[in-house]
């Protein structure tokens, strides 16, 4: 997308600009597929970026010796020329200058040239692909300022209500001298309050926030959502805009976007309310989960592609169980029904089989609580759906919830898609360049490190169970730590970092636990993470989005080291946790900690056979599942196009 093309449109809760969007025919999707391969090479790009930054040093140089009224009087003019006048290049290179000067009086800290440049792809409407440590934060604030000033809202995207809090309140200095104001939505904001974070030139937010908000406006909206319609149900008195919360969707720059965009795009963002007309039904939920614990694997049900199946033999057995429960209880409508049963059957084979305490939720206070995948964090407010929430709940002891009724869905592939201007950065989007094409029509530009990486790799170590592994992690964090150097080790599940934990304890290590039990305390452990001689455990490194900075006797010491415990479902993860050792020239190292009993590996022990490379074995096994994974976004995203006149929720248009 050209500069000079940011849609400046109308801003206001009724007006609502968003782009439309129509299903793709199947020519358009055969003509993707064929051109995602097809890109301009990642030299190219970077050297027409390059070609804007003497522009942008010459303002730069003639900005610097003005004082600070005389500055003050050109940020005036400026936001008077953008307003007029719209994005050209040459205001383009003036803003960029501006923002990079301001930066410097207000927080000490100016753009380097691979953010200018990281800023110029964001601008374009693209993803900026940043080594971790390469300051993102502050490279966002370029295209976001640009953007501001020229009268256009802006949504930075972030993986977390901590990092949006932060982010915000950290660059608020530069946004606030630039003339503009600048707002952050977390989660325990009231409505009002978010109303006032949206009305700011720029709002830092979280991904599911802001597509909830989304969803309660079209709730509000119901089928009033084209600007006309809204105004007159407005006159009409049966719409109360001051209810309403954004005002459309217009520019919009999420971090870490392949986590955002594509890996928790598995899962559709559902509006729902709780239904106390539909009581639970206690007796049935304990029959359906005491008959599921008398199946077995491989005998009853069967794996396939993390989903479970019912074979043959499965449901003959029900049918048997059913008509059982028939004759001694009368006709009960949940047995009656084949797919219902059968249905009811498969939801408690995954309650019991496929959930796992302290992986996939924890039990707090009586409650069952959900914990995301990507970022380690308990997802407050949020259950699971269609009776597998009160299945959880009653195998933990716990008193069943209030069945939920869903009263509006999206998926994150459509959400993002409706924004008039998108764009991204992420440490990792090499691997899923093809896939953004294919569905946001973005494309990625790898932006290179300011200082050249000096990240050691230690290789990989194999055990053959995992209490060997987490001995030896404690024994090599303890070696470690005696010679000054932090260590980060991260784990795959709460369970995991709580083994790992007690592993230490008993070698006498003090260390730092860093899980979904402890979310309230992440500024204080990262924060520490990185002095001399420091442990971190930590579950999900890579969805925290927070960088460590190194004391200098921790720099001198070697810098940090990284145990990655476990492997990830993609190797973008890993990739991202290695990130967190070696940034901006610090030096660090990296190194892997596996089991044989891995669950990736289990996916591919037939083909390991004829592969005796555990490097290779492992490279194999993320590409296979992120490949699945892609397929089940695909699926969803079709899904979602079929389903979105339901519920009275399709975007304007559609």
């Amino acid at each position: 997308m050209a500069v000079s093309s940011i849609p400046r449109t109308p801003v206001d809760a009724l007006d609502r600009p968003e782009r439309h969007i129509d299903p793709p025919t199947t020519l358009e999707r055969l003509w993707r597929w064929v051109r995602a391969p097809l890109h301009l090479p990642d030299r190219f790009q970077r050297w027409r970026l390059r070609a804007a930054l003497p522009a942008i040093h010459r303002h730069a140089g003639r900005l610097a010796m003005l004082d600070d009224v005389a500055l003050n009087d050109h940020i005036l003019s400026l936001r008077r020329r953008l307003l007029a006048d719209g994005l050209t290049p040459r205001l383009r290179c003036e803003t960029f200058a501006t923002v990079r000067e301001v930066a410097w009086r207000e927080l000490g800290m100016a753009h380097h040239d691979v953010q200018l440049m990281g800023g110029l792809a964001l601008l374009e409407g693209r993803i900026a692909e940043m080594p971790t440590g390469e300051g993102k934060t502050l490279t966002a604030t370029l295209p976001a300022a640009t953007a501001a000033l020229t009268g256009v809202p802006v949504h930075v995207i972030t993986v977390n209500d901590y990092l949006a809090a932060r982010d915000a309140e950290a660059m608020q200095p530069v946004y606030r001298r630039l003339g503009l104001n600048v707002g952050a939505i977390v989660h325990e904001m009231s409505p009002d309050q978010r109303r006032t974070a949206y009305r700011a030139d720029v709002t830092y937010c979280t991904n599911k926030e802001l597509v909830f908000d989304y969803l309660r406006d079209g709730r509000e909206l119901s089928h009033d959502r084209t600007p006309l319609l809204a105004h007159a149900a407005r006159l009409k008195g049966s719409l109360d805009d001051r209810r309403l919360l954004l005002r459309g969707l217009h520019f919009a720059i999420v971090d870490e976007a392949d986590s955002v965009m594509l890996d928790e795009a598995r899962t559709p963002l559902i509006l729902s309310g709780r239904d106390s007309n539909d009581p639970v039904d206690i007796a049935l939920i304990d029959d359906v989960l005491a008959l599921a614990g008398q199946f077995r694997e491989d005998e009853h049900f069967v794996r396939e592609k993390s989903q479970l199946h019912l074979t043959e033999a499965g449901r003959q057995v029900l049918a048997e169980q059913a008509e059982r429960r028939l004759e001694a209880r009368g006709n009960q409508s949940a047995w009656l029904g084949r797919a219902r049963r059968e249905w009811l059957l498969q939801q408690a084979l995954v309650a019991r089989h496929q959930f796992q305490r302290d992986r996939h939720y924890l039990v707090r206070d009586g409650q069952v609580q959900i914990i995301d995948e990507h970022s380690g964090r308990v997802l407050a407010d949020r259950r699971w759906e269609q009776g597998l929430q009160q299945m959880i709940e009653r195998l933990e002891g716990c008193e069943p919830s209030d069945p939920n009724r869903t009263l509006a869905r999206l998926t994150y592939q459509r959400f993002f898609r409706r924004y008039q201007h998108l764009a991204g950065m992420t440490g990792t989007a090499d691997e899923v360049r093809h896939e953004l094409w294919r569905t946001y029509r973005l494309r990625v530009v790898a932006i290179p490190p300011h200082k050249p990486s000096q990240r050691r790799d230690w290789g990989v170590t194999t055990f053959n169970t995992p209490n060997e592994r987490w001995d030896w992690i404690a024994r090599r964090a303890g070696e470690l730590s005696a010679q000054g150097r932090p260590v980060l080790i991260a784990t795959v599940s709460l369970a995991d970092s709580e083994a790992l934990s007690l592993a230490l304890g008993e070698r006498g290590h003090d260390h730092a636990v860093l899980n979904a039990r402890q979310d309230a305390e992440e500024a204080k452990v990262v924060a520490a993470a990185g002095r001399r001689g420091a442990i971190t455990v930590a579950t999900s490194m890579a969805g925290r989005g927070t960088d460590i900075a190194l004391e200098t006797a921790a720099r001198d010491a070697g810098g940090l080291h990284v145990i990655i415990a476990g492997l990830h479902d993609a190797s973008r993860v890993d990739r991202q946790i290695a990130g967190r050792c070696a940034r901006q020239g610090d030096p660090g190292s990296v190194e892997w900690a596996v089991c044989e009993s891995e669950p990736l590996l289990d996916e591919l022990r037939g083909w390991q056979r004829h592969v005796g490379v555990l490097h290779q074995r492992l490279k194999r096994a993320q590409h296979e599942r992120e490949k699945r994974h892609a397929r089940e976004r695909a699926r969803l995203l079709d899904a979602d196009w079929n389903e979105a006149d339901q519920l009275g929720f399709s975007g304007r248009g559609e």
